[in-house]
């Protein structure tokens, strides 16, 4: 019995805790994702959103760098010279020095609080960075997703097509062979089977492309194979200009980065000025000291006041630049929200042709397949011609792949709207 309790106890683990074994796979083989799924696994697991979380650490650990000044610095101090007086009778001798010094600023005007103030807002605009990354990325997903479901419809109407020529060589060689077609029914059927195989490869291979590009998007470039729900192909949500320029000026991440970049800026102002400003620090120490040993102890206790009163003019062109800055941002900040406007409107107008082409090409496919019915059922009555049925079956190809275009463009122009909304879900 001992010899299967290792056995036993891993199957136990597995049935006691599934969800363990299966975290350490972000999509399982076969699974069935959603829109929401695949944005979420994107957002965990995409290199670009990691980066940017790594740039929020560095941007933390400057405000510690710049916290520092406010607690007292401590080191250990030793040194060993060797002396030679010759004015006092080419005398040789040693001096050994070790102390503990500690140093505190007492006042600085506040120059450690503005610089701490400057490393905080830069962290806020980093995550703000962090925010846009996200919202590029959930762009970058559901049109991969989008995309990719319109190549999976692509390629079943290509293998529906191939099926319907199949079927209508079929129907030409019978007519052929009790001798009520010719043979260039049979020949024609055979050159429109060829081209709708052709186009079945095509459709095929352009699935391929859509999925790396799915599984890319995903941060995940080796996922196993999956399938998509296409129900989020077939939704709708309406929007107007004013509430969407109003979510995109509120929302908007990188126009907030840049706002707090503008703070930062005004921050800088303040402290380039403090360099006209004196500062006060204050040193204890307690060490020892001697030309031989055993040395003597000794501490000392001290303040410095550091008065500026001439720096080459540094401080000032130091404000200068400073001002300058600013200045710049705030030429940024007025030129994005131009950006942002252009992008809103852009967006909803991709949306509303969209949305207009959908509707049109809707009535064209239920069109085009009541004339291939017809077409199919004069052929099958022996007075239609096999050109009739194809114009027909070509007719119904273009308008139901046109027709799935237009959704996916629909879904596309939609997420282009979110993205310039700053949605980042």
């Amino acid at each position: 019995m001992k010899k299967y309790q290792p056995f036993l106890l891993t199957i136990l683990l597995l049935a006691l805790f599934p969800a363990l074994a299966k975290s350490e796979v972000p999509i399982q083989k076969g699974e069935r994702l959603n829109l929401s799924r695949c944005v979420e696994t994107a957002l965990r697991n995409h290199p670009v959103v990691q980066g940017a979380r790594d740039t929020i650490r560095i941007g933390e650990s400057r405000i510690g760098q710049a916290q520092a000044n406010y607690y007292p610095q401590v080191n250990w101090q030793t040194d060993y010279t060797r002396i030679n007086r010759s004015r006092t009778g080419n005398s040789t001798y040693s001096d050994y020095n070790s102390s503990v010094v500690l140093s505190q600023t007492l006042y600085d005007f506040g120059k450690t609080k503005t610089s701490v103030n400057i490393e905080k807002l830069t962290t806020d605009s980093f995550r703000q960075d962090l925010h846009r990354a996200e919202t590029e990325i959930v762009y970058g997903v559901k049109s991969a997703y989008f995309s990719l479901l319109q190549a999976e419809k692509n390629r079943d109407v290509a293998v529906e097509t191939v099926a319907q020529f199949q079927h209508h060589l079929t129907q030409a060689k019978g007519f052929f062979e009790v001798g009520t077609k010719p043979k260039f029914d049979v020949t024609k059927a055979e050159v429109d089977l060829s081209n709708a195989v052709l186009n079945r490869i095509r459709a095929e291979n352009d699935l391929r492309i859509a999925r790396v590009g799915l599984v890319n998007a995903l941060g995940i470039p080796s996922a196993p194979e999956f399938s998509l729900d296409d129900s989020p192909l077939f939704q709708k949500e309406k929007i107007d200009l004013a509430d969407a320029l109003e979510r995109a000026y509120r929302n908007r991440p990188d126009l907030q980065s840049i706002g707090k970049k503008v703070e930062a800026a005004d921050e800088s102002i303040k402290l380039a000025r403090k360099g006209y400003y004196p500062y006060v620090t204050g040193s204890a120490g307690y060490g020892y000291s001697g030309e031989d040993f055993p040395l003597r102890d000794g501490w000392n206790v001290g303040a410095l006041l550091n008065v500026p009163l001439f720096s080459g003019f540094q401080t000032r062109y130091a404000v200068e630049e400073a001002k300058a800055s600013l200045d710049v941002l705030r030429a940024n900040e007025a030129s994005l929200r131009q950006t942002i406007r252009l992008e809103v409107e852009q967006a909803l107008s991709n949306l509303r042709e969209a949305q207009e082409r959908t509707e049109a090409t809707r009535v064209a496919v239920r069109q085009a397949e009541e004339n291939a019915e017809l077409a199919n059922g004069r052929y099958d009555a022996g007075v239609g011609n096999p050109i009739e049925v194809t114009d027909a079956l070509v007719s119904l190809s273009n308008a139901r792949t046109a027709y799935i275009a237009a959704l996916t463009d629909c879904r596309i122009a939609q997420a282009g709207l979110e993205k310039s909304i700053g949605k980042r879900d």
